[in-house]
């Protein structure tokens, strides 16, 4: 006997669907705003002239990129309480969403800064700006400009990669997605639906990257 698609349960479940997307979107907003800010001060810190903070950068972003972000979730939230330091479900994901996100983004906003000619600085200085002046007025929208496809794509990627927090309880959709199938014995119709979800949220997600950089960046981004 065949396999019969069933989505009669789909109705009932709108609601546990949307409440997971929601938070999923709530995850990858604060960690993505986080982390931009975060790697914008990592990148400028590796390039500064103090050599121990460039190696202190440089060891957190070998670290974080060589180690699966599903250890890295676990370590803050099953391996701190070792230490004292519990965190709710929802923080811990933050944290870890947004110390694997700053890693990436620090290398991406780096080739960003090195991609601004230096010339540009150097005349900007040579008419009396300061040098925190000429890195948030010239050189940083000139280095967003260029990097601003990865950096969408990295923030997409993280989205999905925050599938993994269901691991630790955390209510997003994967985890929803999960309950459903447990609920209905419908594992293909379920993560059929889900998958078209997830699906959305990307598109959606990149074309209001695409539409925020054409509106905020000079020139606009590609």
């Amino acid at each position: 006997m065949g396999y019969t698609l069933d989505f009669g349960w789909l109705n009932d479940a709108i609601t546990l669907i949307a409440s997971g997307a929601a938070m999923t979107i709530f995850l990858i907003a604060v960690s993505a705003v986080a982390g931009i800010v975060l790697s914008v001060l990592g990148a400028a810190g590796g390039r500064s002239r103090y050599a121990l903070l460039r190696r202190a950068i440089g060891w957190y972003v070998e670290l974080i990129r060589n180690t699966p972000f599903l250890v890295q979730l676990f370590f803050i939230f099953f391996g701190l309480p070792s230490l004292g330091i519990r965190l709710d479900p929802v923080v811990a994901a933050i944290l870890a969403m947004t110390l694997n996100m700053t890693a990436y983004t620090t290398e991406i906003v780096g080739a960003g800064l090195d991609a601004v000619s230096k010339g540009q600085s150097e005349a900007a200085l040579a008419l009396g700006l300061r040098p925190r002046q000429v890195f948030i007025k010239i050189v940083l929208p000139q280095a967003l400009k260029v990097i601003f496809p990865a950096l969408t794509s990295q923030i997409v990627i993280m989205m999905l990669e925050s599938a993994v927090v269901s691991q630790i309880a955390v209510r997003e959709l994967t985890y929803e997605a999960d309950l459903l199938q447990a609920r209905t014995f419908r594992a293909f119709e379920t993560y059929f639906i889900v998958t078209l979800v997830y699906l959305a949220m990307s598109i959606g997600l990149r074309r209001l990257l695409v539409a925020g950089g054409n509106r905020f960046l000079s020139g606009g981004v590609s």
